[in-house]
């Protein structure tokens, strides 16, 4: 699948800015949207924090961070590790309706990057110079945050209403943080000279190399190169602390009260409402135990699997790269789907988990196998279909609403597409995982990203929890939903909601206690004139039509 513009852009910015108190070690709720803001000031009990973030018609989710003098909406990213906004000094198609990056306050080191995301069909780039600054989100912040001044991108973060992206992957994927070790190891100056850029192809996934730790070895320490087991130096892994992601260094400065964040995501189209969009940092949302989630190892990648050479005071360990989970099997209305054919039997079956996915993406072969399951990439709407991931023993639906996007048939009759797509397969020499479960799984679910420790994960090991969210009559709903729609001669619904701050009301709690987003109806609402005001709107007709087909094109991440 290429990459496709988007047909449109709303308008998503919010109109006021309230700051929240800094509160170290304390457990800050964010929701990703809300329905009830009160404008007065931050709701805060028990040490946690309420605050309402947006959602672009179920293709992005955004948080407001503050970078600098600015704060700005970014989209959450589980599968990348990089911060970066794009600054007022871009060149090409910027115009935006959020704000950009000042540079202001921005301490450049010299360097530019290249960020690439998706893979060799959705590959998009985004380039700009490697700098400091403040950084924080729901009042928590640092000094000297490194990040990427955004000049150049071929994304589509503007047109969703974001201006960048928050990456929450491992420090050992961030492009920033490999190129400011290897201008340090090649005594590259790094506040004025020449650009180092990492040699990266745009036509293949951006799977980390760490062969630049040992390039740069003096010549007596060359003999100990040639061990079986290559080893990087304490300092390289410390470094996470002072030159990694914007997570990895509060957890580093025990900013945060355990060393993770969790998720739900919330339905803006088909059937809205949903779980309340929630970013929860530092600890479960309110009212969940631990105990009732699922809870899955990472992967782990060894050096075998050109994974990030351990230290040499601690050989034995192996990081993670990715929110990577072991996937016990797949399931599409009640049949297993057979193992793909594309990668090689010795690679275990496994998924990354990626809030910056807005598709399920598969094999190119067990994709084809449920397409023709479905007769083809157009079916009826009001039909419910069940793809299933069972997950550390257990089986994690998506809800029926969330598997489709409206479409039209061949004959131009109003029609449903799968949320699916297809990716590359893992290989040897690349990353290992088979599926991406993209926010149609996420919003199917509470989770939670659990780090661990990030210098040394055998001591506390990196995990992932899950908690189905998925309610027994989703198939019903999904029907009511369409003959709904049908009754008045409508599209499906679709909404969007701009970054807000304030606090929000849960309307009930649904499947394992977690709230409840508030249903809005059919109406046929200016969608860019609400979120403007910071309230939200729903997609007219005829907008509602032409998201159609951005869905399936949008290659966002």
């Amino acid at each position: 699948m290429t990459f496709w513009s988007l047909v449109l852009s709303l308008s998503l910015i919010s109109s006021h800015v309230l700051a929240l108190e800094n509160e170290p070690r304390k457990g800050i709720h964010l929701p990703l949207v809300r329905r009830e803001v009160r404008r007065e000031g931050l709701h805060k009990r028990a040490g946690n924090a309420s605050i309402g973030i947006g959602d672009f018609v179920d293709v992005t989710y955004n948080v407001l961070v503050q970078v600098g003098e600015v704060e700005t909406p970014l989209v959450l990213d589980t599968g990348s590790a990089d911060l970066w906004v794009i600054s007022d000094t871009c060149i090409g198609n910027c115009s935006s309706s959020v704000p950009l990056y000042p540079q202001t306050t921005f301490s450049p080191s010299g360097l530019t990057v290249q960020l690439l995301y998706g893979d060799s069909r959705t590959g998009t780039h985004a380039t700009g110079p490697i700098g400091k600054d403040a950084a924080g989100i729901a009042g928590l912040s640092l000094q000297d945050q490194y990040l990427a001044a955004i000049v150049d991108t071929n994304t589509t973060v503007l047109e969703t209403g974001s201006a960048g992206i928050l990456g929450l992957g491992f420090p050992a994927i961030s492009v920033v943080w490999r190129q400011l070790i290897q201008a340090q190891l090649s005594g590259v100056p790094t506040k004025k000279g020449k650009r180092v850029h990492m040699d990266l192809d745009y036509h293949r996934p951006a799977f980390p190399s760490f062969d630049f730790m040992f390039s740069s070895v003096p010549p007596q320490a060359h003999a100990k190169r040639q061990n079986a087991t290559a080893l990087s130096t304490p300092e390289f892994i410390d470094s996470f602390a002072t030159l990694g992601p914007l997570f990895s260094r509060m957890i580093s400065q025990h900013e945060l009260a355990q060393p993770m964040f969790a998720t739900t995501l919330q339905r803006d189209s088909i059937d809205i409402g949903g779980n309340v969009g929630q970013l929860s940092i530092g600890e479960l949302p309110s009212g969940i135990a631990s105990e009732s989630l699922t809870w899955v190892p990472l992967r782990a990648y060894s050096v075998a699997e050109h994974g990030l050479p351990p230290p040499t005071d601690a050989p034995n360990e192996v990081y993670p790269l990715v929110w990577e989970i072991a996937i016990d099997d797949v399931y599409f209305d009640g049949a297993k789907l057979a193992r793909s054919a594309l990668s090689a039997p010795t690679i275990t079956l496994s998924a990354l988990v990626d809030t910056g996915n807005s598709l399920i993406r598969g094999p190119q072969d067990v994709i084809a196998s449920i397409m023709d399951s479905l007769g083809g990439e157009t079916f009826d709407c009001s039909v419910p279909h069940n793809l299933t991931f069972l997950i550390g023993g257990k089986s994690f639906p998506i809800d029926p609403r969330d598997f489709i996007h409206q479409t039209t048939s061949e004959s131009n009759e109003p029609a449903c597409s799968a949320n699916l797509a297809v990716t590359d397969p893992p290989s040897a020499d690349g990353f290992l995982y088979s599926w991406s479960l993209g926010d149609p799984f996420l919003k199917s679910v509470l989770a939670a990203f659990y780090y661990g420790n990030l210098t040394r994960p055998s001591q506390d090991p990196p995990r992932i929890g899950l908690m189905s969210t998925v309610p027994s009559d989703g198939g019903e709903r999904l029907k009511q939903a369409i003959s709904a729609a049908e009754a008045v001669n409508a599209p499906l619904a679709a909404t969007s909601h701009a970054a807000p701050s304030g606090t929000y009301a849960a309307s009930a709690t649904g499947v394992g206690g977690v709230p409840q987003a508030t249903s809005v109806s059919n109406t046929n609402t200016d969608a860019s004139a609400n979120a403007a005001r910071g309230t939200h709107g729903i997609v007219s007709a005829s907008l509602s039509l032409a998201l159609c087909g951005l869905v399936t094109a949008l290659a966002l991440l």
